[in-house]
């Protein structure tokens, strides 16, 4: 991987959006090649698990904002300051609403890689806000570049409505051209002025704004993981009972203790589940999509 300072030298670009994408370029082709954007191109997603990704981006998206609010008169990030535009957490609240309905805060949960990743948008924000572009430019910019193929995929793949309830998140009302938007977005960011020391920083934490987000969608793919076998293993303990009741035998000789064992013995023998492998990995595509296009801009 090219080092941040080499993003800066041997012939790259000194413009910060450049140096990014050179910085990032091979986690953006890990991020492409990912069995999990192939399968999401293949529309492989269940409305549980695109709302347990969605509530998890509502909590990165209130504590980036929340941040961003603290930071916006700061000279290293002022110039990028698009919030009637690029600001995603009203459109979020919207979301969760529509999914879990109106005490969706007392639904939602946050998991612990989650957790990690506000931790370290607080942290940024409140100690580093010169780095607070890195994961500006990396989240916003990449719902622009790719909001909308995901937009239609989630929409096709769960039939939502053709008028947009639940996706609101990938809509974006103040942006008329999403190109001619990145352009003057990228524009700002390169006018912010800051050493050849604090641009190698927000390099890094792009990088880390990368690894943050793979965190996030990894956890999701253990919890869908965990909760597809367990599943299994109630749809096996419902069905015992039919396979048990015909190995009864009326005169009762030790009946119900032998169709026991027998049936336990067959159901040991069985799969421990029978859930479609696309349900378990259904959050980390959703995630590792997003991560895709953050890094496709």
């Amino acid at each position: 991987m090219a080092s941040p300072q080499s993003a800066l030298s041997d012939g790259a670009p000194g413009e910060l959006s450049e140096a990014l994408k050179e910085a990032t370029k091979e986690v953006h082709q890990q991020a492409e090649d990912t069995e999990f954007m192939r399968n999401f191109q293949k529309g492989q997603v269940s409305l549980n698990e695109f709302k347990l990704v969605m509530s998890s981006l509502y909590f990165v998206y209130e504590a980036l904002e929340e941040e961003i609010e603290r930071n916006k008169d700061h000279p290293g990030y002022a110039p990028v300051y698009f919030p009637t535009e690029l600001h995603r957490k009203a459109a979020l609240e919207l979301d969760m609403a529509y999914f879990y309905g109106s005490q969706w805060r007392n639904v939602i949960s946050c998991p612990k890689a989650t957790r990690m990743y506000v931790a370290r948008l607080h942290h940024v924000g409140q100690k580093e806000p010169e780095l607070l572009v890195a994961h500006a430019y990396t989240r916003y910019l990449g719902d622009l570049s790719g909001g909308q193929v995901l937009k239609k995929i989630a929409q096709k793949a769960l039939q939502l409505p053709a008028s947009g309830e639940g996706l609101a998140f990938f809509t974006f009302d103040g942006v008329t051209s999403a190109t001619k938007f990145k352009q003057l977005y990228r524009a700002r960011m390169n006018a912010i002025e800051m050493d050849d020391s604090t641009k190698e920083r927000v390099l890094n934490e792009a990088k880390k704004a990368f690894l943050l987000n793979v965190a996030v969608f990894e956890e999701l793919q253990e919890l869908v993981s965990s909760s597809a076998a367990m599943n299994g293993l109630l749809a096996q303990e419902k069905s015992e009972p039919h396979r048990r009741g015909p190995a009864s035998i009326p005169n009762g000789h030790g009946s119900a203790a032998s169709g026991s064992a027998e049936t336990r013995a067959q159901s040991r023998a069985l799969p421990p589940s029978t859930v479609p492998m696309r349900w378990v990995v259904v959050a980390s595509l959703v995630l590792g999509a997003l991560a895709f296009f953050m890094y496709a801009i």
